[in-house]
């Protein structure tokens, strides 16, 4: 499948309530040669959101299409600036990248989730 790029990409003064997933990439389990690179996420509230801050390279509903397979879209300057706010799960934030393709230059700075009063988790794979 031939996948163009996303570049040049910024969410500035958002809310997110509620809401399934809050600052999301997401790329399907499959080889590619697309890109997603300088993307800023800034000055960003979240209310009890379940994926307040994910990367998700392994994307692959109900295992069709994709199984076995890891991403070859390249994740590239990656900046999250000035979230603040509440998780509605323990993990507030997921970089779930491909083996194949490590994520790079991911940059946080002023993050403060909370999960039910106390300071959220985060997880890392391939960045």
């Amino acid at each position: 499948m031939e996948e163009q790029g996303v570049e040049n990409v910024t969410l500035t003064n958002a809310i997110f309530s509620r809401s399934d997933n809050g600052v999301r990439i997401n790329t399907w389990a499959r080889p590619s040669k697309g890109f997603v690179r300088n993307v800023t996420f800034q000055n960003i509230i979240m209310d009890k959101v379940e994926n307040p801050i994910i990367i998700d390279q392994n994307y692959c509903p109900n295992n069709q299409g994709c199984p076995g397979q890891t991403s070859g879209i390249k994740i590239s300057q990656i900046t999250y600036s000035n979230i603040n706010g509440t998780s509605a799960t323990p993990e507030a934030i997921t970089f779930d990248c491909s083996p194949s393709s490590p994520c790079q230059g991911i940059k946080l700075q002023d993050i403060n989730l909370n999960y039910n009063d106390k300071t959220a988790t985060s997880s890392c794979k391939n960045i």
